[in-house]
């Protein structure tokens, strides 16, 4: 970024243009120190193109093709096969024969190329994020990347030390196959099918099933909340900066607004519903799955949905504002959601 240093120092007496000039490099270096320095981390992720790899057969020997496959890609192919777009009563011959028959997998398969003939920044995002895992925990296992398409059955799985991305639920909003499949996948889920969701989802998984899974006893939506608030606040200190919460959370800007606008009294309407410490899962989860608004509350269906969740990150984010000497490993340890919302002294206002 360049500054017009005449225009900003007009009028400025020399020590006050001193001063000001301080105070840009104060913030901008504490702003570049907030994350810790990964640099001495080798770490370089690949992924490896299964969709690439499975259309190259198309033309070529089936049983060959399903030979090859299977020896490289080992585990992933046998899920892919049996689970993703099979099922355990198929071989690995059938379902390619049933694909590449398929005018509809060619489509997609086109697309998917088209939007990604390479996966080069996906990579790098996923590096720096991994390294920053890492960082915070040393023993963590960094999966082998695959990269599939599923006839969107799955945006993002998980196997015996690999996960995969399927690209065909990463292809942007206005690809022309969501629209087709409204009925099976609505337009509030695949607006959200753009390639800058990539990394978050891939982190939010692999927080949530390889790092911190969700404890059985955590049945409270107190519990809930706090659960989600760290995993959010999780992925806040391993991806960019410039990640936006929305993509984060996956809202739109309108709902974030409303969230930021309305917090004290989304807050006090669970507090005067007694909600934190209720159990029962059909009066919860209204406020913990995602939807196109939250049913009840706001005008015109304007709310954001999952307010539970994004409570739980506010709770967390004050907690850890309050606490400053608590590391990220002692908040994700932590296991009493009662004591971090007590020490979060967390009070919004309400708007009136």
């Amino acid at each position: 970024m360049r500054y017009n240093v005449k225009h900003l120092s007009k009028g400025m007496p020399s020590a006050q243009i001193y001063l000001f000039f301080l105070c840009v490099v104060l913030i901008f270096s504490c702003k570049q120190d907030k994350k810790p320095d990964i640099s001495n981390i080798k770490l370089d992720i690949k992924i490896q193109r299964f969709d690439q790899d499975l259309y190259r057969g198309k033309n070529k020997d089936v049983q060959q093709t399903d030979n090859l496959l299977k020896q490289k890609y080992g585990f992933f192919y046998d899920d892919f096969i049996h689970r993703m777009v099979g099922n355990p009563n198929l071989t690995g011959k059938d379902v390619l024969m049933g694909l590449y028959k398929d005018q509809a997998y060619t489509d997609l398969n086109n697309e998917v190329d088209s939007v990604y003939p390479n996966l080069n920044s996906v990579e790098k995002d996923l590096t720096q994020s991994f390294k920053y895992i890492k960082y915070y925990y040393p023993k963590a296992k960094v999966p082998h990347f695959i990269s599939h398409l599923s006839g969107f059955a799955y945006q993002i799985t998980t196997g015996d030390d690999y996960m995969s991305i399927g690209l065909d639920m990463f292809l942007g909003r206005d690809s022309k196959f969501y629209g087709a499949i409204v009925q099976s996948i609505p337009m509030y889920q695949s607006r959200r099918f753009e390639p800058q969701y990539i990394v978050p989802r891939v982190s939010e998984v692999y927080a949530r099933e390889e790092l911190f899974p969700e404890r059985d006893e955590d049945q409270t939506l107190l519990a809930k909340m706090i659960y989600n608030g760290k995993i959010l606040y999780f992925m806040d200190q391993i991806l960019p900066e410039t990640t936006a919460d929305t993509v984060k959370i996956g809202y739109t800007g309108k709902q974030l607004a409303w969230c930021k606008n309305y917090e004290g009294n989304i807050w006090g309407f669970f507090l005067e519903n007694d909600l934190l410490y209720q159990s029962d899962n059909q009066k919860i989860q209204t406020f913990l799955t995602d939807g196109p608004f939250t049913p009840g509350l706001g005008e015109k269906r304007s709310s954001a949905p999952k307010l539970g969740v994004w409570l739980g990150w506010q709770i967390v984010r004050k907690y850890m504002t309050e606490n400053p000497t608590i590391t990220l490993q002692q908040l994700m340890a932590e296991t009493d959601a009662q004591k971090i919302l007590t020490k979060a002294k967390y009070k919004p206002k309400e708007t009136q």
